[in-house]
């Protein structure tokens, strides 16, 4: 609808920082605006029994107070929720909650995945869900549950499970929903039929009736309940609306491509890294190389891998500032990485123990000393490691993708949060040897309020039509490789590390400090 102007608000949730935006948006003129208006800290918090949960009560307390201070700023036409994926949370028949969600980074799903693999068998889990084996997926938390005291009498009194933006949609609106972009990171979602894997989670001897209908990217989940309007100052009439609801589903909305075979890097605490495709790729070679298919927004694929982030790199930070390290903040790291010769080191990104948090840095070093690599010294050498490690991951993701879907990219867009780290997009373009666009930072907000402003009316009917709003009115950055860095080397040194010699100079060198 030419000349007509929304605006709504995202919510836009991570694992370590939760953001309410407010968008304007119209074609016609071009205008696609974005404003953070409430920005607020969340992580996991530990309970007195040990389990690593999320405070879902605060999380819905800070979103009421981004939707006052949206409220009280102008008129709102809609709201989108996005957010990580696979934890949820459990409502009995009245509708309250069993207890606050598990954070995916509690230890209670320790070997659950191998048990359920060997009893399903690997092949066939893929051939239903087409995902990547990660030990914290849904499933797997809903196995851990079923075989404890307490969850097992939760699932038992459990009327619905919602994943975590769905259950702040239900709170919003009082309806019980899912969304199948995030449904579909379950792995309890048919890769083919676009529906619940009933009869794996019965094999399993886990409930089916606690699973919500489904909806798409667009739907209208349902108007403000009477008193949540009234608490944060807006219309009942006020709709909330499905957009991607995994946060990786609406940053790929915000993918700046033109037409023709990209590939992309959404960046953030994880590495998102794949291809957007039309159909699922369920091969034995597929699920050999550990690729998931999720659903994307108009019923694409994202064909992708999981790598781990800049996760790793922040808590090196924290590290560093706990102990006290000098000029160990992140402006001043990646100046100092960015001085280092290229290419000199790098190890197993993706290696479980940089899962966990605490002594991140010290993980670091000892994979590196496990790698072959003498020890890194200061924080710019470790950095450096982590950011070359993440560009290799990136070129093999890239590249896997490439030969297992048989598409060639001939760009990566890397979006998101790590679309600002200028080092580590140029390590990317130099690794893939294709050149990279960086930016938007916020995709996924702006892949929400997009999703939502079509619902609303406003004239972009197609992914295109989305993707050349974002070109027209967003700051790109393009990085051309650099062929100077034999990466191949990289990847014989990482597969190979007894063949390698120890590149990375030891911490006696002058100027360069321990790591404590």
């Amino acid at each position: 609808m030419s000349g007509h102007q929304v605006r709504v608000v995202a919510v836009d949730l991570g694992a370590t920082s939760g953001r309410v935006m407010v968008a304007r948006v119209s074609v016609d003129p071009d205008v696609l605006e974005l404003e953070e208006f409430h920005r607020f800290p969340n992580g996991a918090v530990r309970h007195a029994d040990g389990s690593l949960r999320w405070d879902i009560a605060r999380i819905r307390r800070e979103v009421l107070a981004g939707l006052r201070l949206a409220a009280a700023a102008g008129p709102v036409h809609g709201i989108g929720i996005d957010s990580w994926a696979i934890d949820y949370g459990l409502l009995d028949a009245d509708g309250q909650l069993l207890g606050d969600p598990f954070s995916h980074r509690d230890s209670r799903t320790d070997g659950v995945m191998e048990k359920v693999t060997a009893e399903v068998g690997e092949r066939a889990l893929y051939d239903e869900t087409g995902l990547q084996q990660l030990p914290f997926n849904t499933l797997y938390q809903l196995v851990a549950a079923r075989d404890s005291e307490q969850g097992a009498a939760d699932l038992g009194a459990a009327a619905t499970l919602l994943l975590i933006p769905d259950l702040l949609g239900f709170w919003l609106t009082g309806r019980a929903g899912a969304e199948r972009t995030n449904a579909s990171t379950t792995e309890f979602y048919g890769a083919r039929s676009h529906e619940w894997s009933t009869a794996l989670l019965e094999r399993l001897g886990l409930p089916t009736h606690i699973l919500p209908g489904l909806h798409s990217p667009g739907d209208v989940v349902g108007t403000l309940l009477p008193d949540v309007a009234l608490e944060v100052g807006l219309d009942a009439g006020v709709p909330v609306i499905a957009v991607g609801s995994h946060d990786t589903a609406s940053a790929v909305v915000g993918v700046p491509a033109e037409e023709g075979a990209f590939a992309y890097v959404s960046s953030g605490t994880w590495s998102l890294v794949g291809l957007e495709l039309s159909e699922p790729v369920l091969t034995d070679a597929a699920r050999r190389a550990d690729f998931t298919n999720e659903a994307g927004v108009d019923d694409t694929v994202r064909f992708l891998k999981n790598v781990t982030g800049l996760w790793v790199l922040s808590e090196c930070l924290r590290q560093w500032a706990d102990d006290g390290v000098a000029d160990a903040e992140l402006a001043s790291v990646l100046l100092a990485a960015a001085a280092l010769p290229a290419g000199r080191a790098v190890i197993d990104i993706n290696d479980r123990r940089l899962l966990l948090p605490d002594g991140m840095a010290d993980r670091v070093v000892a994979l590196a000393r496990e790698a072959g690599v003498a020890s890194p010294g200061s924080p710019a050498e470790v950095t450096r490691i982590v950011l070359d490690s993440l560009a290799l991951a990136y070129r093999r993701c890239v590249r896997t993708a490439s030969g297992l879907a048989g598409v060639e990219p001939d760009r990566v867009h890397v979006v998101g949060g790590g679309s600002e780290n200028e080092l580590l997009s140029q390590l990317t373009a130099d690794a893939c040897g294709l050149p990279v666009v960086a930016g938007p930072k916020e995709a996924a907000a702006l892949g929400n309020v997009l999703v939502q402003a079509r619902a609303l009316g406003v004239g972009l009917e197609t992914l295109g039509d989305m993707r050349a709003l974002l070109r027209r009115t967003q700051r790109l950055r393009r990085f051309e490789p650099d062929p100077t860095v034999d990466w191949g080397r990289l990847e014989t040194q990482l597969d190979h590390p007894t063949d390698a010699p120890s590149v990375v100079q030891s911490a006696t060198e002058p100027g360069q400090g321990e790591l404590s």
